[in-house]
Order: structure tokens, then sequence, then C-alpha cells
């Protein structure tokens, strides 16, 4: 596989939401529908007890965030970073 140029490649943010991984597919499909998922294009990087990191194109962030705020009292959003050591800080 041919490896992008960091000009090429698009800018990610991570986010740090405390509820499953479920809960968060549900809730960006609902808000911003099939269309906007592909622009976020969220990628699932780990997953613990409660808490799910998600990485979305840049963007798309303030959609997504919205996203993950409406869903009533599944998901909260503890932390957003541009990279996984300063989301883990």
């Amino acid at each position: 596989m041919l490896n992008l140029k960091s000009s090429a490649r698009d800018s990610k943010r991570y986010i740090l939401v405390r509820g499953m991984r479920s809960s968060v597919e549900k809730a960006i499909l609902e808000y911003i529908g099939v269309l906007g998922w592909a622009e976020a294009s969220p990628v699932f990087v780990s997953e613990s007890h409660s808490e799910t990191v998600v990485a979305v194109n840049r963007g798309a962030l303030t959609n997504v965030r919205a996203a993950l705020a409406l869903a009533k009292n599944e998901l909260t959003i503890l932390r957003v970073s541009g990279t996984l050591k300063g989301l883990k800080k």
C-alpha cells in the first residue's frame, strides 16, 4: 500500500467520549445522517470499560460534537485533542 504525503492526508481530531461504541454510532447517524457520516469518516480507535476514542475529520468536528451532545444522558464528551498523546493527559 502506498503511503500518502502528509499534505494529502485528512487532518483528524480525537474525541474521548464516555459511552459505548454503539451509542456513538447511533447518535452520529441520527443527527448528521449517512452523508455526514461519510464526511466525518469516524474511526473508532479504542474502547475501554465505558470510554471510547473516536477519530473524525477536522472539518466535521462541530457536527459530530453536536450529535454527541444531543444524545440524551447516554454520551458525554470528556476531551477533544489533535493527538492521542494529548487526549490522555
